[in-house]
């Protein structure tokens, strides 16, 4: 399990001088843990061991973190969307490519993978970011579909079905993952891939 970051003074003279970057590990943590719903800025502030105003001096409220917090995680998504492998080549190919790299985004960003799958759109800032998670699910859909269409994955298998299955897979992943000694992301990717495509291919 990963320790809580230290928070790291800039050394700005007069100011509260905080990192952002640790600011928003430690919010995620405690988003994950009670809910962003049951999270206040008092608790972050007591987590932290800060004063409110500290935190205020980087963003206007836990909105800001949690909206920082799903766009890291989805912005790591979309950069893979747009990654040669993913839109160069035969369509399977390139979605096995983004299957394995969404493991191991997941891997690497994972308490922020964890909080954009449990929002539920009870905020702007959850709308917004369930909007982007549309938007990647409609390319992987794309990618299925031509990749069908190509003949590389077996006729009598829905292609919106192959879709749901593929990333629902992947996100069972924050359930159950945890980082060890021995097991990589390219061990858990090559799992998956091996475990998923062995049977969509239709060669």
């Amino acid at each position: 399990m990963s320790t809580t970051p230290a928070i790291r003074r800039t050394g700005r003279p007069g100011r509260p001088g905080y990192d952002l970057d640790s600011l928003l590990a430690v919010a995620v943590k405690v988003f994950n843990e009670k809910g962003y719903d049951g999270t206040s800025m008092d608790v972050l502030a007591e987590r932290l061991g800060l004063s409110k105003s500290s935190i205020y001096h980087h963003v206007s409220g836990k909105q800001e973190l949690l909206e920082l917090a799903l766009n890291r995680a989805l912005n790591a998504l979309f950069a893979a969307t747009t990654e040669a492998q993913a839109t160069e080549g035969r369509y399977v190919d390139r979605l096995e490519y983004l299957v394995r790299r969404s493991v191991q985004i997941l891997v690497a960003e994972l308490p922020y993978v964890t909080l954009l799958l449990r929002v539920r759109g009870n905020t702007a800032v959850e709308r917004r970011a369930l909007a982007r998670r549309r938007e990647f699910d409609a390319f992987v859909g794309d990618l299925v579909t031509a990749a069908a269409d190509e003949g590389d994955l077996h006729p009598h298998i829905d292609p919106a079905l192959v879709a749901r299955l593929l990333f629902g897979t992947v996100n069972s992943l924050i359930e159950w993952y945890r980082p060890r000694a021995g097991t990589s992301a390219d061990d858990l990717a090559d799992a998956v891939v091996a475990l998923t495509f062995d049977g969509l291919r239709s060669t």
